[in-house]
């Protein structure tokens, strides 16, 4: 007889996604300018703080200079103050100036010595911009795309790179309109990357659009993977979620018994033994599910049986309750099973 466990239920909900970074932003100059180089290519590995392009900078190195001249200047004029301010006060005290002219050094000498604060200000926001010449990258990652080129003029907050920072890493994928309301930040999935088919990796739902895309009117979301996880970033993926009836389990079409009008499987408990082949040796009861919506090949199992149970897969109309059975699979391979189920 034809045996199989009860698997994850991929039948539901299946949406195609991709391996994304969690961290992923553009890069960008905070000055424009003429891009005269471009250090890194596409998926170039970078480190934090390399320096990614280059915009000329003999416009802001011109102003740095213009900026220290004018703080020069600042500070002599407030040294001729200084002295003035200090000739007044000693004639003052010897009641040889008058009171207006002394105020009117004072001042002066405010005066110029808030202009030096102001030409400070302006040589360091200057010296500021001949730093934002070059682009650096503000973490360790890899260059996810790359969106302009040597010889370009780019203006100040311009995309030039995008980075993927290293970290955790998860799976964008896009959920239809009819099928988000059965979906929420936390709700546990299973992720199956193309390259490891059958091999799933647990995740959860950490993040939901609550508006649609204006022209897909598909809900964006973002699969957390495990901090374990291998993946690589622009994998496809397929993200298995269980429908909105809180399925986790399904079973084949074919395996399905009517007991009294009602849904109902066969259920393998191997006892220990073994047949001369090496089969597992069974006994069958019938046992009553709750099965939700049907689909092509398989159908979802509310409740009923739990993971890890064998079923019988095929022959279900050929049993009775109670019967001793030798386990097989669909290639008529013997199932060794050398010990109960634990239950």
């Amino acid at each position: 007889l034809v045996v199989q466990p009860a698997a994850p239920d991929r039948g539901a909900q299946a949406f195609a996604g991709t391996v994304v970074a969690r961290q992923q932003s553009p890069l960008s100059f905070q000055i424009g300018g003429h891009l005269v180089r471009r250090s890194v290519d596409m998926g170039a590995r970078v480190s934090k703080g390399q320096v990614l392009a280059q915009i000329d900078p003999r416009d802001v190195a011109l102003q740095t200079d213009a900026a220290q001249a004018a703080l020069t200047t600042a500070r002599a004029d407030l040294q001729l103050a200084q002295a003035q301010r200090d000739r007044y006060r000693a004639l003052a005290g010897k009641q040889a100036v008058s009171r207006a002219q002394l105020d009117a050094a004072e001042n002066d000498f405010k005066a110029a010595s808030a202009r030096v604060q102001q030409a400070q200000a302006q040589y360091e926001v200057a010296r500021n911009q001949a730093g934002y010449a070059s682009l650096r990258s503000p973490a360790d990652g890899v260059i996810a795309q790359r969106l302009a080129e040597a010889g370009q003029v780019v203006a100040a907050g311009q995309p030039i790179f995008t980075l993927a920072a290293d970290g955790e890493r998860e799976v964008q994928i896009a959920i239809p309109e009819q099928s988000v309301a059965g979906f929420k930040v936390g709700m546990p999935v299973q992720v199956e990357l193309w390259t490891h088919q059958g091999a799933t990796i647990p995740g959860r739902i950490r993040e939901l659009s609550p508006v649609a895309d204006a022209q897909a009117r598909t809900y964006a979301a973002r699969v957390e993977l495990p901090a374990a996880a291998v993946v690589e970033l622009g994998q496809s993926a397929r993200v298995y979620a269980a429908a909105d009836s809180g399925a986790r389990l399904s079973v084949p079409l074919a395996a399905v018994y009517e007991s009294d009008g009602a849904p109902a499987l066969w259920v393998a408990t191997p006892d220990g033994r073994q047949a001369r082949d090496g089969a597992a040796i069974a006994t069958l009861h019938l046992r009553p599910v709750t099965l939700g919506p049907w689909g092509a090949e398989r159908v979802p199992v509310l409740s009923g049986i739990a993971a890890g149970d064998w079923i019988l897969a095929a022959g279900v109309h050929l049993v009775r309750e109670g019967q001793k059975v030798e386990l097989i699979d669909r290639d008529d391979r013997p199932i060794a099973v050398t010990r109960p189920l634990a239950k």
